[in-house]
């Protein structure tokens, strides 16, 4: 069943979310500071492309300055991932089909917009 829902997920709206984390990925990847905020980018465009049967958890190790990056990365990125993620899910709410996986989208608003002291772990 998750297979069926990720490809489906995939056509939808994965394919396009996936490649505007790879965008900010290489945006940040290409400024030297910033290439912890393009490693959790490329991570977070991987769980965009099958997010069912994984999750998101806390990373236990995190610390100060994985606050200080995310609020860094709320300013340089997130923020636009997550308005991509608020008008996808919208959109795919609009049909009876669409709404588990716009429920799904709404889900990962989170992780667009503190990415670090997270990790993506299989179900």
């Amino acid at each position: 069943m998750r297979t069926i829902l990720n490809v489906i997920w995939l056509v939808l709206c994965g394919i396009w979310m996936a490649i505007g984390y790879c965008i900010a990925g290489v945006i940040c990847c290409v400024l030297i500071v910033t290439i912890p905020f393009g490693i959790a980018s490329f991570r977070i465009a991987g769980y965009a492309l099958w997010p069912f049967g994984h999750t998101i958890v806390d990373r236990p190790g995190a610390g100060i300055a994985s606050a200080i990056g995310n609020v860094l990365w709320i300013i340089v990125a997130g923020w636009w991932l997550a308005i991509g993620h608020v008008l996808t899910g919208i959109a795919l709410c609009i049909t009876i089909i669409g709404i588990p996986f716009g429920i799904a989208n709404f889900k990962m608003i989170p992780v667009s917009l503190v990415p670090l002291g997270k990790e993506i772990v299989e179900i």
